[in-house]
């Protein structure tokens, strides 16, 4: 039988536009696809209004494009999959592998962090409630094909059971990222270290939907120091369109990727070529987080 055919995808939220530690989570997600002569994806996942800027997904999309880095396929909003999103929820309701929950954050915080499963043996009908998918715990380890095996302990969250509509209506992120990866057929899925800790849970609610789990891979961070992740909430800049191949050189050299000076001289197509020649032949990340002046 032969392999599945690789499909990835880079999903931003359009909560700002581009900084250097974006394109380079934008960067690794393509080049893994294309050394792989899979097709690569972009998604905009804009289902949490009040994160959102306005025009931000249109400056998103420009600056992929400039970098050379275009949707193989035409790009999917998630803000057209609400409809979606509430007729699975509804469905699991009704299948009682979901529930409503009334907790607070405070609650949950004086009960030891962890969600102990309060609302689970009752019928609320309250609104507004949050909604909670049981979560079977059936998958606790995986491997992550850039940082090896991963496993959880007993006491980690990823263990409660999962959020998947938040108390004020709006649908949570680890519903809408695992039902759009299952829809667009992704089979491989690179993208930041610092979503590894929701790996599993969504994985547990995967399996649900498709026994056809997908291969994670987690790219290292770019920090300003250790621990201080360039991002759009700590007012990383934006990426300048104008020096595209600059930026993507830049972000080549942190992943000890060495383009020759004629693929350079020759512009940006021919040095994401050269790029994913040498992604052919194996990447090592230095660490999991790479800091940058």
């Amino acid at each position: 039988m032969p392999a599945t055919p690789y499909v990835g995808r880079f999903a931003p939220s359009p909560s700002g536009p581009l900084h250097l530690g974006s394109l380079l989570t934008a960067l690794t997600s393509y080049l893994d696809a294309k050394a792989h002569q899979g097709l690569w994806l972009v998604r905009i996942e804009d289902i949490d209004p009040p994160r959102e800027q306005l025009n931000a997904d249109r400056t998103i999309i420009d600056s992929l494009k400039a970098h050379g880095l275009i949707s193989d396929k035409p790009i999917l909003y998630q803000s057209t999959r609400l409809a979606h999103y509430h007729s699975v929820i509804e469905r699991l309701l009704e299948q009682d592998q979901a529930y409503r929950c009334i907790c607070t954050r405070a609650q949950i915080k004086a009960a030891g962090g962890k969600y102990p499963g309060t609302c689970s043996m009752t019928k609320l009908t309250t609104t507004p409630s949050a909604v909670r998918y049981r979560n079977p715990c059936s998958i606790t380890q995986f491997n992550d094909r850039f940082s090896g095996l991963i496993t959880l302990s007993e006491h980690e969250f990823e263990l409660e059971d999962i959020t998947i509509q938040r108390k004020d209506g709006l649908f949570a992120y680890n519903l809408a990222v695992v039902l759009d990866d299952i829809e667009q057929g992704i089979t491989h899925i690179v993208r930041g270290f610092d979503l590894l800790p929701t790996t599993i849970a969504q994985m547990n609610l995967w399996q649900y939907f498709s026994p056809q789990l997908p291969d994670y891979a987690h790219t290292p961070l770019l920090v300003s120091s250790p621990g201080q992740k360039l991002s759009k909430q700590n007012h990383a800049s934006a990426i300048d369109n104008q020096h595209a191949l600059d930026n993507v050189l830049l972000c080549l050299s942190l992943l000890k990727i060495s383009i020759s000076e004629a693929s350079k001289q020759q512009g940006l197509s021919a040095v994401l070529q050269e790029a994913v020649a040498c992604w052919q032949q194996g990447i090592h990340f230095p660490s999991h987080e790479i800091i940058v002046t």
